[in-house]
């Protein structure tokens, strides 16, 4: 009986941890997700790269504000590279496009908000990133709403 209560209240702690984390939040470093994202199945992958995207945007905004630009630029890159990843992988899959643009929407404007504090000579390569994301935006919204070849009958 002991044993019975003892599992259970176990597996009831567990369940509340659970819980208590956010829903869709991966624990792990940025190299497990990695891994991950590169091993899992292709209509996975978008939500994977955008968690990664995600973390490495937020790395790049306390470089920025720390003043480290070089740190603020390397980690911009990685967003860059990992928003591309999931919008291929998107429409590869035909999976998560309309999560995948508005993620990488609000990662455009996170950057242009950034842009805006940091000194004239250290915004170009902000700008560029902010550019090739738009790009990507601009792929995925042609791949939800473009024209699609229909066969007439």
């Amino acid at each position: 009986m002991r044993i019975r209560v003892t599992v259970l209240t176990l597996l009831g702690l567990a369940s509340l941890i659970a819980l208590a984390q956010p829903p869709g939040r991966v624990e792990g470093t940025i190299d497990q997700l990695i891994a991950r994202a590169e091993s899992a199945p292709l209509g996975e992958r978008p939500g994977l790269y955008l968690q990664i995207a995600k973390q490495q945007a937020e790395s790049a905004d306390k470089s920025y504000e720390a003043g480290n630009s070089e740190a603020g630029n390397a980690a911009m890159n990685d967003v860059v590279t990992y928003s591309g990843k999931a919008s291929d992988a998107a429409v590869q899959s035909g999976k998560k496009l309309k999560d995948t643009e508005i993620a990488i929407r609000k990662m455009a404007k996170q950057f242009r908000d950034i842009k805006h504090n940091l000194p004239f000579d250290d915004q170009a390569p902000v700008q560029q990133a902010i550019d090739r994301l738009e790009r990507m935006r601009t792929d995925l919204l042609s791949a939800m709403f473009g024209k699609k070849d229909r066969k007439e009958k």
